[in-house]
């Protein structure tokens, strides 16, 4: 009695075989996983960072004074001391924003009184309002030290619980979101390429294995793969970072399903690029033209709001911009899938126009 040949276990075998050879690539796993977690690790470090302003001291200021003892305290100042010379010089580069002088009025009395003396250039003007308003908070605490006096108003302050949404909330989602299309089209198209050119999907022709499976064999490992990639980059930004996660372990189950099925709509750009690339040195300019306007325009490193009005209808059309909103409204809004309906409904769409496309012009050989 013959028994009859399962696609499934052959499936399950390609399916083997393709992931331990994409473990076995250090190219692959350095593209994949290092590259977003160097990114995510360096956005992770300056987001902790709270110095946002240096200013210089200029030479005779009097370091013993209350205003500098209160202006060392702010935690949003780095006070410098350097030579004039090179003081000067970091100035009018931008390097410091301000040099300010401290100065103690004679015959001030008991109560101290000081001349303070503010220089800057033009190179730090997106930063001398800041500055200028952490010295005029160190004055008024001053002047509430040593002139008490009542107020005309009482003030009744009521704060909330809330969430800082820190900058790893938003590069995160980002980075997460172009290593998958990264992933999906560069790999699904070199992959694919390379079976055709090596015969390997002749050989495979050879065997009782249909088409669709070889296909969903090799696609489940890349998904195997990357879900990996997923919950690395997650649960770093998370246990390092303090990346926000809501809703907990079911937000994060929820990322990594917004995650598969971006990776599914993006491995369509992948198919469609080894169909029409007619030489490997022809696939990364061909991958780049999909992935590189993304990776600019479609919300990695900051919000498409930012960029000028006559672009973001552009970058409204983009997947990967959808892809990443979702993220982020699931991840620190809290939101959950059937909330992000638009965005899920918009990547259906665009999969669902790059099949079509794929199927049209799809090579086996």
């Amino acid at each position: 009695m013959a028994v009859q040949y399962s696609q499934w276990k052959a499936m399950l075998a390609i399916t083997r075989a393709s992931l331990r050879a994409i473990f076995r690539s250090p190219s692959t796993v350095a593209f994949t996983i290092g590259f977003p977690l160097v990114f995510i690790l360096v956005f992770g470090f300056i987001g902790q960072n709270t110095v946002t302003v240096k200013a210089g001291i200029a030479p005779g200021t009097d370091t013993s004074s209350f205003l500098y003892k209160e202006l060392a305290k702010a935690r949003s100042l780095k006070l410098v001391d350097e030579p004039p010379a090179e003081m000067e010089d970091d100035m009018i580069k931008g390097r410091i924003t301000a040099i300010v002088q401290i100065t103690q009025k004679p015959g001030a009395g008991p109560v101290p009184a000081y001349e303070v003396t503010v220089r800057s250039s033009t190179a730090g003007v997106d930063k001398i309002q800041v500055f200028q308003s952490i010295l005029k908070d160190a004055l008024n605490r001053i002047d509430d030290h040593f002139y008490q006096r009542p107020s005309v108003a009482t003030l009744n302050s009521v704060v909330v619980p809330g969430r800082a949404y820190k900058t790893i909330d938003f590069i995160l989602p980002g980075m997460l979101g172009f290593s998958l299309l990264s992933a999906a089209v560069f790999g699904t198209a070199f992959l694919f390429f390379s079976l055709r050119q090596t015969l390997v999907l002749k050989r495979f022709f050879a065997t009782p294995v249909r088409r669709t499976y070889i296909i969903l064999g090799e696609t489940l490992s890349r998904l195997i793969f990357q879900l990996f990639g997923a919950i690395v980059i997650i649960g770093l930004g998370h246990l390092a970072f303090g990346f926000t996660l809501v809703h907990g372990f079911v937000t994060f189950v929820e990322m990594l399903i917004l995650s598969l099925f971006g990776l599914v709509v993006f491995m369509g750009f992948g198919f469609l690029v080894s169909s029409v690339a007619r030489n490997e040195s022809t696939i990364p300019p061909i991958a780049n033209v999909i992935s590189m306007p993304q990776f600019l325009l479609a919300g990695t490193f900051f919000s498409v709001d930012a960029l000028p009005g006559w672009l973001q209808p552009v970058c409204r059309m983009m997947p990967l911009t959808y892809l990443n909103d979702a993220f982020r409204k699931v991840a620190f809004e809290g939101q959950h899938l059937w909330n992000v309906g638009l965005e899920l409904g918009v990547l259906t769409l665009w999969g669902v126009i790059i099949y079509a496309v794929t199927i049209k012009v799809f090579k086996w050989e």
